[in-house]
């Protein structure tokens, strides 16, 4: 199969790729999950464990990354990550590697549950803080820089038309690029930290999901988080117990421009849902 294919991905085939390479939960029920995420369709097996296959070419080193990394940070984070258990091979016309990851009970953040809660706000800074404070060999796992970013951007900004004061994205995404650099060692970084790799239960954050940006760099591309789940209060919490500087701080804002506006223009006219996400993502990012 060409890589560049989306493979067919049903519970037959998940059910056969599990039987088949780990017996040991054959038996276990499997049910799809649903919503799942662009880059994975995700399956639970059992009480304990989900069953994680790339739908794209773009996702398939995720399953090797997280198995490698993810039992080593998680014992230095407040928060529960999705810590792998067994990394499957291709077979069955699948091209991939896949993952069995403990499964994580919880619901997906909200705006409306989260977006006020100063606690929740000082929950995420205590988990960038020692995520970013990880002792580890990174050399192999670069985020890709800000400027990288530069030419699909300043496209997006062309494309929204009268969608957005297109004068104060270009003006927001000029003072981004011209910050100081980050000054220090690349540090640990998330890479997709949205509120959608957000799980919380009981009402209160409980879990940080998808690890598949994972790498070393700007911690400033962790900052996403403060302009798609707070509001301006919260982000002065989350702000001041981070301890982050102005420099960091506008180029935070300049990843969640980025993003926001990549997906807008991708997805918006044709999901009203991600319209609505990331028209507050960029709102947000021009307010700081």
């Amino acid at each position: 199969m060409d890589v560049e294919t989306t493979p067919a991905i049903d519970t037959a085939l998940v059910r056969r790729l599990v039987g088949t390479q780990f017996p040991q939960w054959a038996g276990l029920p499997l049910t799809r999950y649903a919503p799942a995420g662009s880059d994975h369709v995700i399956h639970r097996l059992g009480d304990e464990l989900s069953v994680r296959l790339p739908r794209h070419a773009g996702a398939i080193g995720q399953a090797a990354k997280e198995a490698e990394w993810l039992p080593r940070l998680a014992p230095h984070l407040p928060l529960a990550v999705p810590v792998p258990v067994a990394v499957g091979e291709p077979d069955f016309g699948y091209p991939w590697p896949w993952a069995v990851s403990r499964w994580l009970d919880g619901e997906v953040a909200t705006v409306e549950a989260l977006s006020g809660s100063h606690e929740a706000a000082v929950e995420l800074a205590g988990f960038l803080t020692a995520l970013h404070r990880f002792d580890g060999e990174t050399a192999d796992l670069a985020v890709r820089p800000l400027a990288a970013r530069d030419a699909a951007t300043r496209t997006a900004i062309e494309e929204v038309g009268d969608a957005f004061d297109t004068s104060a994205l270009t003006g927001l995404w000029d003072a981004a690029l011209a910050a100081p650099a980050w000054a220090g060692p690349p540090v640990w970084c998330h890479g997709d930290f949205h509120t959608g790799n957000l799980l919380t239960a009981g009402g209160r954050l409980s879990a940080v999901i998808d690890f598949g940006e994972l790498g070393a760099g700007d911690p400033a591309c962790d900052l996403m988080i403060a302009f798609t789940l707070m509001s301006a209060g919260t982000r002065a919490t989350f702000r001041t117990a981070l301890g982050v500087d102005e420099a960091t701080w506008t180029r935070g804002r300049g990843w969640a421009l980025a993003t926001g506006l990549t997906a807008y223009v991708a997805y918006a006219a044709v999901d009203p849902r991600v319209a609505a996400q990331t028209t507050r993502q960029i709102t947000a990012a021009l307010a700081g």
